[in-house]
């Protein structure tokens, strides 16, 4: 097998078709031995901050000398980066052997429950990958919480960053409502610390109450205070039981990100018992990919792949304080499973001068047309495709002393992500 007929396998379900649940996760992990069983870790949710908040995690974990895994979703460029050791993704070699192992399984599963979903077998091959090489693991749920296919684990400390509209179709159409699927992950004993505020964090202490789960709450046991570097960061300090780190340092850019930081040192300690010396060079150490990320100068291309209303309009309020009055011109796309006037809407709050609609590749006919979105959107939209076409006419809107912001897709982030031509910084 190789590695495109390994991917068309695990695909052949539909890359955007869902079942939710966990019956059939547990139910390949146990034919596989229960190689989850013997991992301590996080399992972290969230509307927004899950992947930064788990990458900050990670960086902690290895400074502390762990052999660390991590799962973090969806991908930007390759499905290799949902499975990664110390930092790096599996091999192709890799990911098309672990596949191959599993097979036998997954033929079995199917007789007995119906065909496993594409991100089942991703949970199960990471699983299976990591479990013999790793001693922490570091999970990114996928979908809500209560029915993703990562529910099937018990790490022992569960993350929950924070709760707002979206994957409303799935989750419920209040806060409410999508925090009682994403405080689902909170299982017996476990200890929690979350980012919540108002009804969702009402409703995580009370999974939390039910479950004989230790709490740690972000602004009452957890405290941060940030000072901004500009596009070099944060200084900060944060603060809890037991322990307290000043001057720690991250490169992550938003007005967010210190708040993710906190929590991940809040996880780590929870965890173990981590010197001060890896929670700063773990923080020092963090990247991630697609947010609020620099890739080009002249004009400066700045990549964000914040996909709900909520994420775009904090990373929107977070990019115009940092460019002030600078022209912005926004390359922008959007899956059709979302409501495109939420969408635009939060766009608008950026004020660009100019918008370029288009269309990833990679979103396979599952994007919003980019007339329609044109339309929507009204003055100052512009249609081009493909992708790089639609940035080269970006970039020339903008001028050399502009921006242009990738946005509204992870998918499209990803594409312009891949042409390395461009890049400057990762």
């Amino acid at each position: 097998m190789t590695y495109q007929e390994a991917l068309d396998f695990i695909s052949k379900q539909g890359r955007f078709a869902m079942k939710l649940g966990t019956e059939r996760t547990r139910a390949i992990l146990d034919h596989l031995g229960a190689p989850d069983r013997q991992l301590t870790g996080a399992l972290i949710a969230g509307t927004n901050g899950k992947g930064s908040t788990g990458a900050c995690l990670t960086a902690i974990l290895r400074a502390a000398g762990h052999r660390v895994g991590f799962m973090p979703k969806p991908h930007l460029i390759s499905y290799t980066e949902r499975i990664e050791i110390d930092g790096r993704p599996i091999t192709e070699d890799e990911f098309v052997r672990t596949l191959e192992d599993l097979m036998p399984t997954l033929e079995g599963i199917t007789s007995e429950m119906g065909p496993p979903t594409e991100f089942e077998m991703l949970t199960a091959m990471a699983l299976a990958y990591l479990a013999p090489r790793v001693d922490r693991l570091v999970c990114e749920v996928g979908l809500g919480g209560r029915l993703d296919a990562t529910n099937a684990l018990d790490l022992g400390v569960a993350v929950i960053t924070n709760v707002d509209l979206d994957h409303q179709k799935y989750l419920g159409h209040t806060i409410a409502d999508i925090a009682r699927e994403k405080a689902a992950i909170i299982k017996r004993g476990n200890r929690v610390v979350t980012g919540c505020e108002g009804e969702a964090l009402e409703v995580v202490q009370s999974q939390a109450a039910r479950e004989s789960a230790e709490l740690w709450r972000l602004g009452q046991e957890i405290k941060v205070e940030s000072t901004p570097r500009g596009w070099d960061g944060h200084v900060l300090s944060v603060t809890g039981p037991g322990f307290a780190h000043g001057d720690l340092r991250i490169r992550l850019v938003g007005d967010y990100q210190p708040s993710n930081a906190a929590l991940a040192v809040a996880a780590a300690h929870l965890l173990d018992d981590v010197p001060e010396d890896a929670i700063r060079e773990g923080l020092a150490s963090t990247r991630w990919p697609g947010r609020l990320q620099v890739i080009a100068e002249s004009p400066r291309v700045i990549l964000d792949g914040g996909h709900n209303p909520a994420a775009m309009v904090k990373a929107g309020a977070a990019l115009r304080r940092l460019i002030g009055s600078e022209k912005l011109v926004a390359v922008f796309a959007m899956l059709s499973e979302r409501d495109p006037v939420q969408l635009l809407g939060a766009l608008r709050t950026l004020s660009p001068d100019a918008v370029v609609f288009t269309e990833p590749a990679s979103a396979h006919g599952h994007a919003i047309s980019a007339e329609t979105l044109a339309s929507v959107y009204g003055p100052s939209a512009n249609v081009a495709r493909p992708a790089r076409t639609a940035l080269d006419q970006a970039r020339g809107l903008a001028g050399a002393s502009g921006n242009v912001l990738v946005c509204g897709s992870l998918y499209l982030v990803g594409e312009v992500l891949s042409l390395t031509d461009l890049r400057v910084s990762t």
